[in-house]
């Protein structure tokens, strides 16, 4: 094996690490809404994953631009909701247009053809056209700091309140997301997206 000591890691070592090895990662493609401007936000983050179902609870670990925190970060902490789309190959190059940074004043929107729609439970519109979404409200939140107790990353703990999901990847009659349907797009290291692969059924042991 390989061996490479945590502390003697600069941020880039780390960051190729563990984008590259924890594969694939779901996207959050999530709208917020800037209160003083009006300003929508749109952007992608793949540090996203479920935390808890007796309560449907979903976290997004939003990354510091230096001692910045980034607008959706901003947005979620001040107004508490927004929308998480989730993505696939129809959407893909249309999410990778809003990972570009833009000042807090542009909205990613303008950099994109989508249709937007209202929300049912919040004030942030949605993208029609993604085939899965979930309205949110943040529920739990945490400003995770270095050993400096410096803010490095903003960790929000989302409750979805409504659930959206296209016909044509859902069956309603079971109740079912169809995931071959649904094809989503999950993100790799680098440039690099994946796509679903075999899918394999395995009975977990009684």
């Amino acid at each position: 094996m390989i061996h490479y000591s945590s502390k003697k890691l600069n941020t880039k070592q780390h960051y190729k690490f563990l984008t590259g090895s924890i594969i694939p990662r779901p996207i959050a493609w999530i709208t917020t809404k800037n209160l003083e401007t009006s300003v929508v936000n749109l952007a992608p983050f793949s540090y996203f994953t479920v935390a808890a179902k007796d309560l449907p609870l979903v976290t997004i670990s939003i990354n510091r631009k230096g001692d910045t925190m980034k607008d959706t970060a901003a947005n979620l902490l001040a107004n508490k909701e927004g929308v998480i789309h989730l993505v696939n190959d129809a959407l893909l190059e249309a999410m990778n247009a809003t990972s570009a940074s833009l000042p807090s004043e542009e909205s990613e929107l303008s950099l994109i053809d989508v249709v937007l729609e209202d929300s049912h439970s919040v004030a942030v519109p949605a993208l029609k056209d993604a085939p899965i979404r979930m309205e949110v409200r943040v529920h739990q939140y945490l400003a995770l700091t270095d050993h400096e107790e410096r803010i490095i990353s903003d960790l929000f703990v989302l409750e979805v309140l409504d659930y959206y999901f296209d016909k044509s990847v859902f069956d309603e009659s079971q109740e079912y997301i169809l995931p071959e349907k649904l094809s989503p797009v999950s993100r790799l290291a680098g440039n690099f997206y994946g796509h679903l692969g075999t899918i394999d059924e395995l009975k977990r042991p009684q």
